[in-house]
């Protein structure tokens, strides 16, 4: 940020007005975002192309991109009673989008980065060209994550679609329950 730009930026805080949100934005790490998931995403991801919800919905309608939501599996609750039945809750995604739950993590398990690679290849069917679009939520790490990992597998045509299913459900298009991709 320029000096110009930080002068202006205090003055602001000074005075007790908002600071933009481009002034929020985190620079783009050399590597992956390892924890604190919920929190501002940079505004670019190399090598990848970065979508508002209208560029997401273009492509959503003319359905020649692989919508994959990278949002985690909700885990057991810890405290839960001896005996109770524990029910995954409904997951809610962009319908016709694929759940691929937990690949978006900084780091992956051996088993769950094999999950993401063998399930990237069956849904373009071996073929790195085919556009393929990673979302979770709104300032969610997790899909930046995995887009930049689809980069680093050779996969050509990333979008990342940063609003995700926030930005999805507020401008009423289409939702659908999902469950994991196996």
């Amino acid at each position: 940020m320029r000096r110009r730009d930080s002068l202006a930026l205090l003055a602001l805080a000074l005075a007790g007005a908002t600071v933009p949100a481009w002034a929020e934005a985190p620079a783009e790490p050399e590597g992956y975002r390892l924890d604190n998931y919920k929190a501002p995403t940079p505004r670019t991801l190399h090598g990848a192309t970065v979508l508002a919800t209208p560029a997401a919905g273009e492509l959503w309608h003319a359905g020649q991109t692989v919508f994959v939501d990278v949002l985690p599996h909700p885990p057991k609750p810890v405290d839960l009673p001896a005996g109770t039945i524990w029910r995954d809750p409904p997951h809610e995604t962009i319908a016709g989008a694929v759940w691929l739950p937990d690949v978006g993590q900084g780091a992956l398990a051996a088993v769950t980065e094999d999950y993401f690679k063998r399930n990237l290849a069956d849904l373009t069917k071996g073929d790195r060209g085919r556009p393929l679009l990673f979302f979770c939520r709104k300032d969610c790490w997790m899909s930046w994550n995995a887009a930049k990992r689809a980069l680093g597998y050779g996969y050509q045509r990333i979008y990342w679609y940063s609003e995700g299913v926030d930005g999805w459900k507020a401008a009423a298009l289409p939702m659908e329950t999902v469950q994991p991709r196996p």
